[in-house]
Formats: C-alpha cells, structure tokens, sequence
C-alpha cells in the first residue's frame, strides 16, 4: 500500500519543481523512445489551403523515413497564438514536415485560426474530442513533438515554443536525428531530402 503512495509522491514532486521553476517542458514523458500511438485523425472540416483541401494524418504518415514535428493546437488557446510565428519560423528553418494536432477546437474556429495567422502544417488533424492528445501524453496546448523517421518520438516540449528555442532546442535535435538516420540506414540527408535528391 505504501509503495504506491511513494511513487505518486515522487511524481507529484517531479511536477511540482517542473511548474515552480518556470519551465514546463521539463514534465516528463513517458513516450520518449517509444513510437508514436496508433492513430488515424480526420482533416478539419471545410480547411483548404490554396484552394485544396488540407488532409488529416495518422501515424503512418510520421513514419515515413523524414524526422517530422507535431504541434498540439487550439483556436482558443492564447499561448498557441503566441507561438504560432515561431512555429511558422520553425518550419522553415528546419524543413521538417510540421503536422497540426488541432485539440477539442470547433471547424469554423480552426479555420479562422490559420486563415489569420497562416498555417505552417503539411495537414492537420481534428481531435475533436481529445482523445489521441491523450494518447500522447499531452497535459495541455500548446505541445510540440519532434518525430524521428521511424515514427518515434524523440522530444516533447511543453508549453509554447520561443524563438530561443527553435535555435536553441529544435534545430539540434532535428539535425542529430537526421544524422543518425543517415548514418545508420542512409535514408535521410542532414539537409532533410532523401539520399541521391537533386537540389
């Protein structure tokens, strides 16, 4: 009965200190190294980008030999609208493919969103109910996963992503996994295009 309790404790103090010192992307995950949950997302309603519709995704999508970011996203959330520049720059910069968990949003909502700010997402998936951010282990938006190419996920950052963080945390950990894919299986330059692609 004890050990239980213990355990929960020991947790309960990892959040505590993980929230008193200001930096939640410290909370751990349970996932890291693990592959990503089954999962099978739908588009969200009516959302197009240049006239096309915008696809949902699943997790095949994020095992497809490329290093990808998922971002966990709501029209509601304030702190989502104050990262969402450095998102955008974020795509740019790293050429990883960044997909949109779009969490407990409504259609109309969504759209709005991205047709204000501007949609960095390759696809975004509407979660409507929340349950494959549970999956995930999401605590709340916003959340950003980065994906190695075998569908693993090998970081999780919680709370909103800053400029200092794109260079500073995203970039090393998207090109040292590009690096061992390269290395190990040759299916992925450090510049993110496959092994042979012309420039």
């Amino acid at each position: 009965m004890l050990v239980p309790l213990a355990i929960f404790g020991v947790i309960a103090l990892v959040f505590l200190y993980a929230l008193k010192t200001g930096d939640p992307s410290k909370l751990p995950s349970a996932l890291i190294g693990k592959k990503v949950p089954e999962f099978s997302l739908p588009p969200v309603e009516g959302l197009k980008e240049n006239g096309k519709p915008v696809p949902g995704f699943s997790s095949a999508d994020l095992a497809k030999g490329k290093v990808s970011i998922v971002n966990v996203w709501a029209s509601w959330c304030v702190a989502c609208r104050q990262e969402h520049a450095f998102l955008v720059k974020l795509a740019k910069v790293s050429g990883a493919p960044l997909y949109g968990l779009n969490y407990k949003d409504r259609a109309a909502d969504a759209r709005r969103f991205l047709g204000r700010y501007g949609s960095p997402f390759v696809a975004v998936g509407a979660d409507r109910r929340g349950r494959v951010a549970i999956d995930w282990g999401v605590y709340g938006v916003p959340e950003t996963f980065v994906v190695d190419g075998e569908g693993r996920i090998i970081h999780k950052h919680v709370g909103p992503i800053s400029g200092d963080a794109v260079e500073r945390v995203f970039m090393p950990i998207i090109e040292k996994a590009r690096a061992k894919a390269l290395t190990e299986k040759g299916r992925e330059t450090p510049a993110g295009k496959p092994a042979g692609a012309g420039t």
